[in-house]
């Protein structure tokens, strides 16, 4: 069970499509109205076990303030902005896609946003703390980036989103501190760290492919009746992408050394696409949530494919680590 769940996190990119097309598939060919019951706790098992293993005391660590400052401020005063008005002029008649879009943007940071970093052997401290801050920020931000900027094409219930917010960011961000706190005082730091650590994002993953199912069953028949409206959210996506890959990378190569311009780029790009289905799904209800989270699924498979080839660019981009170019 392990290994299959393992294979589906490491594979996103195919895992994500796959249990889109299965929700397609099952909510075209049965009534999936029942599916609404799971996704509260779906919600959760794609949230909380994330917030497990996030390392809140490296906020506290001084000593990179230029670096978090602009990686902060191109995640709040560029993106959100160059997404709007991307998502303005594809899906001006559309204002629920234009929503789902520029959810994406505003939530900055994931668990991926580490694991790229380490793959491409940047700054890992760095890449934690944009992590937390970006989490943090983000949360807090979206509803009112929302309200401003689509309060009048789509009505933005701000006292429920920050509730939701409450219970599906900061609720599990306390629980998972206590659960890691509880965890490792059971079992030592070495034994959490060596074989319970690597399994909590898995869980994460089963709730994110959950909520991917649940999304599409319940949106399906209009996807089938419209195919080439799934394909339409392409471009506007790879726009976004390809715009933000470009000018943290330049913003890095100009300011900052290679670990550093790696977290940067990382921390800007990547988004926190789960807490961005949770917020759709859980404030807009299955009917409107759904239609907001299919832009958003998609940006599974653009973020998963994207980052897997900059970091086999990274080097080439960069240059490579100085060890190893000593070694050279």
């Amino acid at each position: 069970m392990w290994k299959i769940l393992s294979a589906l996190k490491k594979n996103l990119v195919w895992s994500v499509p796959a249990f889109m097309v299965a929700g397609i598939i099952f909510g075209a060919l049965t009534d999936a109205s029942f599916l609404k019951a799971a996704i509260v706790p779906l919600t959760f098992l794609m949230v909380y076990p994330m917030m497990i293993n996030l390392q809140i005391a490296k906020v506290l660590a001084g000593g990179d303030f230029k670096l978090q400052a602009i990686t902060q401020i191109i995640n709040f005063a560029v993106v959100p902005f160059f997404a709007f008005g991307i998502g303005k002029l594809f899906f001006s008649d559309r204002p629920l896609v234009l929503l789902g879009l520029l959810l994406t943007s505003l939530l900055p940071t994931s668990g991926m946003t580490i694991s790229w970093t380490g793959f491409a052997r940047g700054n890992l401290n760095a890449a934690i703390k944009m992590t937390v801050i970006g989490l943090i920020a983000g949360s807090l931000a979206a509803p009112l980036y929302a309200k401003w900027l689509m309060g009048t094409a789509v009505e933005i219930p701000l006292a429920d989103v920050f509730q939701q917010i409450v219970i599906i960011v900061f609720l599990p961000m306390l629980l998972g501190f206590v659960t890691k706190k509880i965890l490792v005082a059971s079992v030592g730091e070495s034994k959490y760290n060596k074989s319970l650590k690597q399994k909590f994002p898995i869980f994460s993953t089963i709730g994110v492919l959950g909520i991917v199912f649940v999304a599409m069953a319940l949106k399906a028949k209009s996807i089938v009746s419209n195919p080439l409206e799934v394909l339409s959210f392409f471009i506007p996506l790879l726009i976004i992408y390809g715009f933000n890959f470009v000018l943290s990378t330049i913003i890095g190569k100009a300011l900052f050394n290679r670990g550093d311009a790696i977290a940067l780029v990382y921390g800007t790009v990547m988004r926190n696409l789960s807490i961005a289905l949770a917020i759709a799904i859980t404030v807009f209800g299955s009917e409107q949530g759904s239609e907001i989270a299919l832009i958003i699924a998609m940006g599974y498979i653009i973020q998963v494919q994207s980052a897997a080839w900059y970091v086999k660019l990274t080097d080439k981009i960069f240059g490579v680590p100085a060890i190893e170019a000593q070694l050279e």
